[in-house]
């Protein structure tokens, strides 16, 4: 049985705004659901910090307890796919957005959004790669059955310091891709390279506001985090027949396009979404990531506990982190 009390990271909505703090609820307080989870570790994406400050287009309700990850063990199961004592990774569908979420000791959700832990894969290393690295194992996926592969020339990356970013530059550079890295934050180079990125591109460079329809050939595939301008220019940019996987839109949601690039060129945009995926390719993934795509990302992660994670969440929006933010809960 679970405990019947456990902490969380919540937050709260006042005359003020909203504040945040780590709590101790009682168990009781979790929603209905056919799992309950202790968690070990969570990581910090971006709409976690969005949850965390209000943004009604993520969370409704409050106090609420944030966290779209969530990795640990199971404490009660009224499912038979899944027995106490099993560990499995929860990311996406409604988990830390409407539904309290990996930011607390214990969650308790449908057995439908769990995926058992991979062998091959710790708990820890599981959250070092979270929805980013889902996400990044996502787009890499699309890319490889579309007929991406090394010999064909350079695959771009957008976006590289950010999480989704930098595990996309670490997955393509251990299967052999000639992995470019667009950012535009200087202090990244060095770890990016350390995750086998063969060049960084500045982000101006892919980011100029051009009226051509076309410019000169030069990647083979992309994966764009960002959107806007940048992904315009990639459409553009493409090898004949290649494709970009986007799943961003931090620099806009609005494309230059014209359908030359497409109808020219034959190129592709496969549209990644992560927090809907099916199930089975989200297991099929996951078991990569955990296998043949196993990467080590220690030198783009940073190890936080509940109680510093308030400091981190105005870091992430005033976007100044990198690279992955792991959360120690327990």
């Amino acid at each position: 049985m679970a405990k019947a009390d456990f902490r969380a990271f919540r937050v709260e909505k006042t005359e003020a705004g909203f504040s945040r703090s780590v709590q101790t609820l009682d168990a009781d307080t979790l929603p209905d659901g056919a799992l309950t989870v202790a968690v070990a570790y969570s990581s910090l994406n971006y709409k976690d910090a969005l949850s965390a400050t209000g943004s009604p287009g993520v969370t409704k309700a409050y106090p609420h307890t944030p966290g779209i990850d969530a990795a640990g063990t199971v404490v009660a199961s009224r499912d038979e796919r899944f027995n106490v004592g099993d560990e499995v990774i929860v990311t996406s569908y409604d988990l830390g957005m409407n539904t309290p979420g990996g930011f607390g000791e214990l969650i308790r959700v449908p057995a439908e959004w769990a995926v058992p832990l991979p062998g091959g894969l710790g708990l820890r290393e599981a959250m070092v790669l979270g929805t980013a690295g889902l996400t990044a194992g996502l787009c890499l996926d699309a890319l490889l059955a579309h007929g991406l592969e090394p010999e064909g020339g350079p695959v771009v990356v957008t976006g590289a310091s950010g999480g989704v970013g930098s595990v996309a530059v670490a997955l393509l550079a251990h299967l052999g891709f000639e992995t470019l890295a667009s950012t535009g934050t200087k202090a990244a180079h060095g770890w990016l390279r350390k995750l086998g990125a063969s060049d960084i591109l500045p982000r101006s460079e892919l980011g100029e506001v051009t009226e051509r329809p076309l410019l000169k050939a030069r990647f083979a595939g992309a994966i764009d985090t960002v959107g806007g301008e940048p992904l315009s220019n990639i459409v553009k940019s493409l090898n004949p027949r290649a494709a970009v996987a986007a799943c961003g839109l931090v620099a806009g949601p609005k494309l230059s396009l014209t359908v030359f690039p497409f109808i020219l060129r034959g190129v592709s945009v496969l549209g990644i979404d992560s927090a809907a995926c099916p199930m089975d390719v989200r297991r099929r993934v996951w078991e990569k990531l955990a296998g043949v795509w196993k990467v080590d990302l220690s030198v783009a992660t940073r190890e936080v506990t509940l109680g510093e994670l308030s400091g981190v969440i105005d870091d992430i929006l005033a976007g100044v982190t990198q690279g992955r933010v792991l959360v120690r809960v327990c």
